[in-house]
């Protein structure tokens, strides 16, 4: 496995780069051992240190698992963030334990990934009457692969990647289906194949 570590307007020290480097070894291998390469980024933003940690999972699905820590002190700052990876790694391992006990038989039907477009817009967006005129409010434009996924499998990679939301194509019926984060931490699932009660 692969650790960059670099800082972002701050100096990494060796001791630093040292404490990281083995956590994230002791860490990440206890839960997976196919993880190809971290990444982790230390910033400042005004009083407090902030650590990006990315992870590439080295799986054929392609999962990257993300977190973020700030705090007063780097050290506390990178223990926040590395706690957020374990807990994501224990949850994928749990889940792909279960996984491998219950191996269904692929479908053969399986729906292909579907591409769209992910579009990044100001907050002021759609407060405008006349939207045509608001098209130069996007500010951002992406391609994104839409998957086919259970639920479980789509909360797995919202919760690896530390994404707010999450679009798929359900496995059971091949509808558009949504799950994502609620501000009390529990995450809804929108099934618009679902029939009323």
């Amino acid at each position: 496995m692969q650790i960059h570590v670099s800082g972002k307007g701050v100096d990494v020290g060796e001791a630093l780069r040292g404490h990281i480097t083995s956590q994230i070894d002791d860490h990440v291998n206890k839960y997976i051992d196919r993880v190809t390469s971290v990444q982790v980024v230390v910033s400042r933003e005004a009083h407090l240190f902030r650590v990006d940690i990315t992870g590439n999972l080295g799986t054929h699905s392609g999962l990257v698992v993300r977190s973020r820590g700030d705090q007063e002190e780097v050290y506390a700052a990178f223990d926040v963030a590395l706690e957020k990876i374990t807990k994501q790694l224990r949850r994928y391992k749990r889940k792909i334990t279960n996984h491998h006990k219950d191996a269904e038989i692929p479908n053969a039907d399986a729906r292909p990934v579907q591409h769209g477009k992910k579009y990044t817009l100001k907050p002021e967006a759609g407060e405008h009457e006349d939207e045509e005129k608001a098209a130069a409010l996007v500010i951002a434009e992406k391609s994104t692969a839409i998957e086919t996924l259970t639920v479980s499998q789509a909360v797995m990679k919202m919760d690896l990647q530390d994404l707010p939301a999450l679009m798929f194509f359900n496995k059971a019926h091949g509808g558009l289906n949504v799950v994502y984060r609620r501000s009390d931490g529990n995450i809804s699932w929108v099934d618009p194949q679902s029939k009323a009660a």
